[in-house]
């Protein structure tokens, strides 16, 4: 006949399942709180202060839930290296965006802490450089064991920071929703405008006196298409990727030229496409101005230095790109002179 339980075994037992319960009554308290604070905000972003870091950022783990931190310092928003209040922008588009296409998601929230409001959070998180974003996932017990977002995920902005949120999270973002360039009444002004102008328009154009009658105009319209486009112009647009970035090793530093395939700074991609286009303006000077030149000495120097800037011009953009990508360029001969 077997023994019945032991009291204290089945005390233990109770007291575990009580435990249980009231940890998971907790954590459910949280992310409705949590719930509640980001319907509060237009954007979905809450708000933390060290009281409010250490309730939800510090309770035991596992937690139900991540939160993506941004860390923001009012008084350095006047640094424009730093591009804080733009960044601030982008990560509230974040928060909205995500919320928009997942409404319901408790498992996800997004933050800031103000240093001057929260300087011992930072000091917990041990963030000591701006801008600086971490992730605290639900298994991470320590503030400053969460992980940071790497500098070149502030290269697209949102975009790129969607993008370490799905890598880390496995949530999906969605499309970054962004607010439309001009607002309903003022597309009604201008469409007034255009309306009240067809007339006078129209007689311009009859009478030949249009700025699209000169041909200085079409030329350099067609020199800024050609340099926008060898550019990266609409990559930087869509993209929004900024034309530099901070040293992370060095705050007062900042990076025109960054080495890698993943990313493309728009001060460097301005650098390529003036190559660019001085090559193709020299290639244009001597097919149509050198060619009239009467000198024949003029014309053997003028290709000279043209082949010289050629030359130079090719090899640098070549040189970055070995230095960004770490491909070479080969020469290869034909089989038929080895």
């Amino acid at each position: 006949m077997a023994s019945p339980p032991h009291p204290l075994l089945f005390l233990m037992l109770l007291a575990a399942a009580f435990a249980a319960s009231f940890a998971s009554a907790g954590a459910g308290d949280l992310v409705a709180e949590l719930q509640s604070l980001r319907s509060r905000s237009p954007s979905g972003v809450i708000h933390l202060t060290d009281t409010s870091v250490t309730r939800f950022l510090s309770a035991p783990a596992p937690r139900p839930y991540s939160v993506l931190v941004f860390f923001d310092a009012a008084s350095l928003h006047s640094k424009t290296d730093l591009h804080l209040p733009q960044l601030r922008r982008e990560f509230a588009l974040l928060s909205a965006s995500f919320l928009a296409h997942n409404p319901a998601s408790a498992d996800l929230f997004f933050a800031d802490i103000e240093f001057s409001e929260s300087q011992h959070s930072f000091a917990q998180f041990g963030v000591n450089s701006l801008p600086h974003v971490r992730l605290v996932r639900p298994e991470h017990g320590r503030l400053a064991g969460s992980e940071q977002m790497d500098q070149s995920h502030f290269s697209r902005l949102a975009d790129s920071m969607a993008e370490f949120v799905e890598s880390r999270t496995g949530l999906e973002v969605g499309p970054i929703v962004r607010p439309p360039l001009v607002s309903r009444n003022q597309t009604i002004v201008l469409v007034i405008f255009f309306l009240v102008s067809i007339p006078f328009l129209i007689k311009r154009i009859m009478e030949g006196e249009t700025v699209f009658h000169d041909r200085r105009v079409w030329m350099a319209g067609a020199l800024f298409i050609y340099f926008f486009s060898v550019s990266g112009g609409m990559y930087g647009i869509i993209r929004h990727t900024p034309m530099f970035i901070t040293d992370r090793s060095d705050p007062n530093k900042l990076v025109f030229f960054y080495q890698g395939s993943g990313m493309q700074l728009g001060a460097e991609g301005f650098a390529v496409g003036f190559l660019y286009t001085l090559v193709g303006l020299m290639i244009a000077m001597v097919t149509h101005l050198l060619v009239r030149a009467e000198n024949l000495q003029i014309q053997r120097f003028t290709m000279l230095a043209v082949m010289a800037i050629g030359w130079w011009a090719v090899k640098k953009v070549i040189l970055l790109d070995n230095w960004k990508t770490g491909y070479s360029i080969h020469t290869f001969w034909p089989s038929s002179w080895r």
